[in-house]
């Protein structure tokens, strides 16, 4: 009886410790990445990156935001702030950079609650464009690009 009881409570461990992780999920993004026109070390001015704005999709349909942080929020209330790890260049110079961050904030329960990596891959567009017209200046380039999120 022992056996059975042993083996029954391994079963369930397995099945707890199984339904607990969860398979990675992609959410493609569709926004802007937003600089602003500011003077570098030598007094020249350039656009300097501020802040991603997207939109996140999945199957089409929209189920969350990405934000300054950066900060990728879900429909269902769970949230996931990052520090970049890696950095790769884009497919060409106009595409932003492939990234690992590395999770280093979480709140709420939902898809992205346990995600300590985000991998930014098939990045399109968002590198900033042409001169700076004056400092304080605004630029805003469109950009897509799918993140991974992974326990």
């Amino acid at each position: 009886m022992k056996a059975v009881f042993g083996m029954a409570v391994l079963a369930a461990t397995v099945a707890a410790s199984t339904a607990q992780a969860k398979d990675p999920i992609t959410l493609h993004a569709v926004g802007s990445q937003i600089y602003r026109c500011e003077p570098n070390d030598k007094g020249e001015l350039q656009w300097k990156f501020r802040e991603p704005v997207a939109s996140l999709f999945y199957a089409g349909k929209t189920v969350g935001r990405h934000y300054a942080g950066p900060t990728w929020e879900h429909v269902d209330g769970s949230l996931v702030r990052g520090k970049v790890a890696e950095s790769k260049p884009g497919k060409t110079p106009d595409d932003i950079p492939h990234l690992v961050l590395t999770a280093t904030e979480h709140h709420g329960l939902g898809e992205l609650e346990r995600a300590s990596k985000v991998h930014r891959v098939n990045t399109k567009g968002g590198v900033a464009a042409g001169a700076c017209p004056k400092e304080g200046a605004w630029l805003s380039q469109p950009y897509e690009a799918d993140y991974t999120f992974e326990d």
